[in-house]
């Protein structure tokens, strides 16, 4: 059977509505009109003599020829995505847009003043960067990087690991005033803290060879590392709070350390993107220019 042009384009379209989810969000995605991705289905279907999709008034599924006809299709788009990229790094100067998301804290306190150098070095390149501390769907939000700190869920996305963040036991002059400041891993375990919803509920601790797990409870938690910090600064309770924004604070007298003789589990940070992606060039600069960012902003955060 030959494929049309026409064709190829309604191939494109169907990955686009099983990657989005819905015609809408596919439309909107493309700049088409609904009405005009449900004309490439119906046509797809036509000369496919196949149902793609099994359709309600407020969702589809795919059938069975749909779902093997979308793994082909979605080939098809990678593809000529992967070719744009290619003819893009023939470019002396790197181009073009780079979508980026991640929590809001540490985009405030590290991503944005590393974007900021980097727009000065490449100023071709323009940045849309989100911030939000929920996990994004990357392929349906069109995302080119999205800074995550956990390991990669099982899914057809890479990841590069960017950093690794240092983090401490912290809380106010204040809280300890009125609490007492722990001496120990297990009085721990009777304080209050302000919890990082994104976090286990149990802290570990080790030194030397001893180690102690600690389940940790309060009357305030968040999903804001931010948020987190200030509740903290607030004297709410105690924290577990990267060194990149906690030093500050200490330095001022804002927040106090405790049991600095122990150590945490690192946080990782990655690097996380669509399969191919970091085969374009303005990507593959990101990535390197923040890897050696992260590597001065970690020398630097030495108590």
């Amino acid at each position: 059977m030959n494929v049309s042009f026409e064709q190829l384009k309604s191939m494109v379209v169907f990955a686009q509505v099983i990657e989005q989810g819905s015609l809408s969000a596919a439309a909107k995605h493309l700049g088409l009109s609904r009405a005009v991705v449900s004309y490439h289905i119906k046509k797809l279907e036509s000369s496919l003599e196949l149902k793609l999709l099994n359709r309600s008034t407020r969702s589809f599924t795919m059938t069975e020829a749909g779902q093997q006809y979308y793994y082909r299709c979605r080939t098809i788009a990678e593809q000529a995505r992967a070719a744009n990229q290619q003819i893009e790094n023939f470019k002396q100067e790197p181009e073009g847009l780079l979508k980026i998301t991640c929590p809001v804290n540490v985009g405030l306190q590290t991503i944005v003043p590393a974007l900021n150098d980097f727009k000065a070095l490449y100023p071709k390149i323009e940045l849309d960067v989100m911030l939000t501390d929920e996990v994004v769907n990357i392929i349906q939000e069109g995302i080119d990087l999205a800074i995550r700190g956990a390991p990669l869920a099982d899914s057809g996305l890479q990841a590069t690991k960017l950093s690794t963040l240092t983090t401490c036991l912290c809380g106010s002059s204040e809280y300890f005033r009125k609490h007492g400041r722990p001496t120990t891993p297990t009085e721990l375990g009777q304080h209050q803290w302000v919890i990082y919803k994104l976090t286990s509920g149990v802290l570990t601790l080790s030194k030397g060879s001893k180690s102690y797990s600690i389940k940790i409870q309060g009357k305030i938690s968040t999903n804001n590392a931010a948020a987190r910090t200030a509740f903290v600064e607030g004297g709410h309770g105690l924290g577990r709070i990267p060194l990149y924004d906690a030093l500050p604070k200490i330095n001022s007298g804002a927040l106090e350390q405790v049991l600095a003789d122990y150590t945490l589990p690192d946080i990782y940070v990655y690097g996380v993107y669509p399969p191919g992606g970091a085969s374009a060039k303005k990507l593959r600069l990101l990535i390197d220019y923040l890897k050696g960012y992260f590597l001065k902003e970690e020398k630097r955060a030495v108590l």
